[in-house]
């Protein structure tokens, strides 16, 4: 059974770290919101440091996450920002006392590493959404997601999809995020068993060929046989060839699984993008898809 962290109350204590990469800018402002909802923040020592292009070197990085890890009176851990850097430092990590005292756990992009293990590990639901250093550009849907995940209010979403979807009801475990994040943990133990799950995947600055080559590796690897439904959402930033490859990001996935019957959806709301909605990795959920028409239930 995948166990969810006891949702926030007011006044609850968060702690902020960063994994990966130093932070770009100061996220006072960001700060400020989460304070906005009732919450206490401690700052780790990686948010104000810097070592070459990380958040402190490897051994500070793990230091900081590990503390918040451990301590019981830290609620939920959110990542300052991705990047990379977080596979650096995963297998240094010791869970145990995660798993006396499970908390919510945020962040995306690269922080897919530490949802994916998690999930993996420890049979514990995590959060794939907006950070503080992407809150200055994220849409109030997306950042108030984030807070009804956090406070385990739920979220529904509902849109409509510009690209043809596939019709389809499923109920199943959410799992997923970044596809090259994923496709790195294959292989090892923290890669997520794709068996009975509702698969979402988002990217950003990838060529087509390289999404191309990355499904058909789940293809081919039969990560893709057993799925209860995919979710497909921004793939975006996608660097310009001298000869296009001459599909979309979408067409390449319409077209890969084409022979598989689970439902369908694109244009999700997650991802690189203003509007990155909360996705609860490891929560049972229902997605039902009609013909443009999307609702995930989480």
């Amino acid at each position: 059974m995948i166990q969810l962290p006891p949702g926030l109350k007011k006044g609850d204590k968060i702690a902020i770290v960063c994994p990966a990469k130093k932070l770009k800018k100061p996220i006072d402002n960001a700060l400020d919101i989460l304070r906005g909802w009732g919450l206490e923040i401690v700052e780790g020592k990686s948010v104000q440091s810097g070592y070459h292009q990380f958040a402190g070197d490897d051994q500070l990085r793990t230091a900081d996450l590990q503390q918040y890890l451990d301590d019981p009176e830290i609620k939920g851990i959110i990542a300052g920002r991705g990047g990379y850097g977080t596979l650096r430092i995963i297998d240094n990590l010791d869970f145990t006392n995660f798993l006396a005292h499970p908390k919510w756990v945020v962040g995306f992009s690269d922080i897919t590493v530490l949802l994916s293990h998690i999930l993996a590990q420890t049979n514990t639901a995590s959060i794939h959404g907006q950070m503080p250093g992407t809150f200055e550009d994220a849409s109030r849907e997306s950042l108030e997601s984030l807070r009804r995940a956090l406070f385990n209010e739920g979220n529904t979403y509902d849109y409509s999809s510009s690209f043809p979807n596939r019709t389809g009801i499923a109920e199943g475990i959410l799992a997923g995020g970044n596809l090259s994040i994923l496709i790195a943990l294959e292989g090892s133990v923290s890669a997520i068993d794709y068996k009975d799950k509702i698969l979402f995947l988002e990217d950003v600055g990838e060529p087509e060929y390289s999404v191309d080559r990355m499904l058909r590796i789940l293809i081919r690897s039969g990560k893709l046989n057993d799925l209860k439904g995919l979710i497909i959402g921004a793939f975006n930033e996608i660097p310009e060839e001298i000869i296009p490859f001459g599909q979309t990001p979408e067409e390449i996935i319409q077209e890969l699984v084409k022979d598989y019957h689970f439902p369908v959806c694109y244009n999700f709301p997650c991802g690189h993008i203003a509007d990155n909605r909360a996705m609860i990795v490891g929560k049972t959920c229902r997605l039902k898809v009609e013909g443009q028409e999307v609702s995930l239930i989480m």
